[in-house]
């Protein structure tokens, strides 16, 4: 078979998600996306696309962490959900994430948190969008084109995972999942963090140290949150042992 552009070949997430890259909507949405990269600006690079599975094994999953759609500016989007490149501020949505694991786990975060989470991804958070892609200035503007399908296959092959994972699902879009997923495991849900919803359940709802919680019962590693502010800090000098 023929992988999308950005696809991780070598990854397991081919094994388990094989039919859903084969799908017949899923080659109309490949055709759909690459049609409006002919003459329009979309984000994330069709190279990042897929990053999320790139850097999250599908073995290696502990945590989905499920939003909305890519973030729609110039040098922002990368594949992540929530992530920015470390080429622009944190945007608002983002900024309240970090207000929340903050406030969650007691933190003083750096003045100016830088945006990528990779740092999370690697241990084993998938940071997957509903919508992998969206064009310039436009928010929604890929949705309803097939990728809710797609992401719909990766929820229900992720709820076949052998361990029990923690699904964190934040706003509207990601709550439309929680039907695929069995009890066995965790389900957090909160309003999406944006400026216009945050304050309405997301900040308070604790999804950081609540996730830990629940790893910890099955003795899980736990998820080094506090991460992504370290790796914002200034060098400093190497302690003497």
């Amino acid at each position: 078979m023929s992988f999308p552009p950005g696809w991780p070949i070598q990854s397991d997430w081919s094994q388990h998600l094989h039919d859903g890259l084969i799908d017949e909507s899923f080659q109309r949405l490949s055709h759909f996306v690459e049609s409006e990269r002919a003459d329009k600006i979309v984000f994330p690079k069709a190279e990042n696309v897929f990053r999320a599975f790139k850097l999250t094994s599908y073995a290696a999953t502990r945590v989905v962490v499920l939003g909305q759609d890519p973030y729609h500016g110039p040098d922002q989007a990368h594949g992540l959900a929530f992530s920015v490149t470390g080429k622009v501020k944190a945007p608002p949505s983002l900024k309240n994430i970090f207000q929340e694991l903050s406030s969650d786990l007691n933190l003083s975060p750096p003045a100016n948190p830088k945006g990528d989470l990779s740092c999370w991804a690697k241990q084993g958070v998938l940071l997957l969008n509903t919508v992998l892609t969206v064009r310039q200035g436009a928010p929604g503007s890929h949705q309803k084109k097939g990728w809710e399908k797609f992401t719909d296959k990766v929820i229900q092959s992720l709820n076949q995972h052998p361990k029990q994972l923690v699904f964190l699902l934040w706003g509207k879009p990601a709550a439309r999942k929680k039907a695929m997923i069995d009890s066995r495991h965790t389900l957090l849900e909160s309003p999406h963090p944006s400026p216009l919803s945050a304050y309405r359940g997301f900040f308070g709802s604790r999804p950081f140290s609540k996730t830990n919680a629940a790893l910890a019962a099955q003795q899980l590693p736990l998820i080094q949150w506090q991460k992504v502010f370290e790796t914002n800090l200034p060098n400093r000098p190497t302690e003497l042992p």
